[in-house]
C-alpha cells in the first residue's frame, strides 16, 4: 500500500506529473519546469528542435536560452555585456570594461545658436532703443499750419535752429552759461541743411538778414495775421514761434522746408558734455565778455559751457554775423563727426547718457522720426567730411543795419538744390 497522497503514484510524481520528492534512498535529479512561452505560442508537436541556443522541445516544454527572457533569475546579474556576474571581463577577476569615448562638441552647431542669439539681442536692444529715444522727441511744430508753401523738390531739407531757450536752466546755470536771464526765446542761430543725392548742402542763414515776414495762420489762435513786412530773420521766431520762422524761409526762398529742428541752451551744452567734448582747431585766439568766450589758437577740446560760448560770440569778430555762423557750422560739423563714431554709437554706456541728454531738450516737428533725424545727423557728418559743401547765404550788401540776400544768387542756389543738383553757387 502506498504511503502516498491518493493523488501520487508510487514514483513521487501525482497524478498531473509534478514531482513532491521520492521515496528512493538517492534523491531524484533535477527536472525542467515546464514552461509558458511568453509573446508567442508554443511550438506544436512535431516542430524541428531548434539547432542554436534554447527554444520548444517537442515535449511542449522550454529551456532558457539567448534570446527568450524565462522571467527567472538565474544568477546571473542583469547589466551590460562583460559587466559584473559575467565571466568575461568585468568579471571576478577581470579587467574593468573601457568606457565609449565622448563625442566631440559640434562646434558649428554652438557657433550657429551663439551667433543667433547674440542677433536676437541686437534686434531686441536696437527695437526697444527705437522706441525708448522716439519717446524722449518733442513733437511740438505743426508745419501743416504754414501756408501757401512752395512746391517740393528732390532731397530733403532741414531747418535747423539753435534757440536762445533758457528752459529748465537754474540761475547758477544760466550764470555759468553766461545766457542772461530774457524771458521767451528767441532764435540764436539757423541753418537750412538739404539732404540728397549729389552731396549735402549746409547753408547758415544770418540771423540779421534782412527779410519780409508775410501773412501767416496764426500758431494759436488759427487767424490769418500779418504781413508784417521787412524785418530780421529772426524776428520770424519771436512773433509767432517756428511756424513762422518756417513760412518767413520758405516764403523769402521758394524752397520748401521738409523738417524742423531745435535745441536750446542747456540741450545743447549738455550734450557736448555727454559726449565728453568736442575737439576743435580755433585758428584765431578772440574773448568776447558777453558770450563768456575766452580762447586760444589751436587745438583744444571744448566742454558744454566753453562750446557754448564759442557758437554764440559774435561780437568779438568784425563780420559779426557771417562770422559766427562760420563758428557755428564748423563746430556742428566736428560735434557730429565725433558723436557718430562705432566708440559712440555702439557703447551703452556713451550712446545713451547721450541721446537722453540731447533728446528731451531737442524740439521737432510733427512728421520727423528717428530716422530722420538720424539722416540729418549723419549729413552733417558728411559736410565735415568733404561728402558736401557748407556755406552762408549769399550777401550782397545792408539795409538799414540788416544783411541783404543777393537774389539772383539764391534763386540760382534753390534752382539747384530742387534738382538737386551740385551746388555752384559760393557763399560769404
Amino acid at each position: 500500500m502506498s504511503d502516498w497522497p491518493d493523488s501520487r503514484g508510487e514514483n513521487g510524481r501525482d497524478s498531473r506529473g509534478y514531482g513532491r520528492g521520492s521515496a528512493a534512498p538517492q534523491p531524484e535529479g533535477a527536472r525542467v519546469m515546464p514552461q509558458v512561452r511568453r509573446g508567442g505560442p508554443v511550438a506544436p508537436p512535431g516542430s524541428p528542435v531548434p539547432q542554436q541556443g534554447h527554444g520548444p522541445r517537442q515535449d511542449g516544454y522550454y529551456q532558457d536560452g539567448a534570446g527568450y527572457d524565462s522571467g527567472y533569475n538565474t544568477g546571473q546579474v542583469y547589466g551590460s555585456p562583460g559587466g559584473p556576474g559575467d565571466g568575461g571581463p568585468g568579471g571576478p577577476g577581470g579587467p574593468s570594461p573601457a568606457r565609449s569615448p565622448r563625442p566631440a562638441p559640434n562646434w558649428g552647431r554652438r557657433v550657429k545658436w551663439t551667433v543667433l542669439v547674440l542677433v536676437v539681442a541686437f534686434v531686441v536692444t536696437g527695437v526697444s532703443t527705437y522706441f525708448w529715444a522716439g519717446g524722449k522727441l518733442r513733437h511740438e511744430v505743426d508745419l501743416s499750419k504754414v501756408i501757401e508753401r512752395p512746391d517740393g523738390g528732390k532731397g530733403t531739407n532741414y531747418l535747423i535752429v539753435g534757440s536762445d531757450s533758457r528752459e529748465g536752466m537754474s540761475a547758477e546755470d544760466k550764470k555759468r552759461l553766461h545766457t542772461g536771464s530774457a524771458e521767451g526765446k528767441r532764435t540764436d542761430s539757423m541753418m537750412i541743411l538739404h539732404v540728397g543725392d549729389n552731396g549735402n548742402t549746409m547753408i547758415s542763414l544770418p540771423r540779421d538778414s534782412n527779410v519780409t515776414i508775410p501773412k501767416f495762420r496764426g500758431s494759436e489762435s488759427g487767424q490769418i495775421k500779418g504781413p508784417l513786412g521787412a524785418n530780421k530773420l529772426n524776428a520770424a521766431y519771436a512773433f509767432d514761434g517756428p511756424e513762422l520762422l518756417v513760412r518767413t524761409v520758405e516764403y523769402n526762398t521758394g524752397l520748401r522746408i521738409d523738417h524742423y529742428a531745435e535745441i536750446g541752451f542747456d540741450g545743447f551744452a549738455s550734450i557736448v558734455d555727454a559726449v565728453g567734448g568736442v575737439e576743435l582747431d580755433i585758428p584765431k585766439a578772440f574773448k568776447d565778455k558777453k558770450s563768456g568766450a575766452d580762447f586760444q589758437a589751436g587745438k583744444q577740446t571744448l566742454d558744454g559751457q566753453q562750446a557754448l560760448a564759442f557758437v554764440r560770440t559774435r561780437y568779438a569778430f568784425a563780420a559779426s554775423d557771417l562770422d559766427r555762423t562760420k563758428n557755428q557750422q564748423k563746430f556742428l560739423a566736428a560735434l557730429a563727426s565725433q558723436t557718430a563714431t562705432p566708440s559712440t554709437l555702439l557703447n551703452p554706456f556713451k550712446l545713451y547718457p547721450v541721446m537722453g541728454s540731447g533728446l528731451d531738450t531737442l524740439i521737432v516737428d510733427k512728421d520727423m522720426s528717428l530716422w530722420n533725424l538720424a539722416s540729418m545727423f549723419w549729413a552733417m557728418k558728411g559736410v565735415t567730411g568733404g561728402d558736401g559743401k557748407s556755406m552762408n547765404m549769399p550777401i550782397s550788401g545792408s539795409v538799414g543795419g540788416n544783411l541783404q540776400w543777393d537774389m539772383p544768387k539764391v534763386k540760382q542756389l534753390v534752382s539747384e538744390l530742387k534738382n538737386d543738383d551740385k551746388v555752384t553757387v559760393s557763399g560769404n
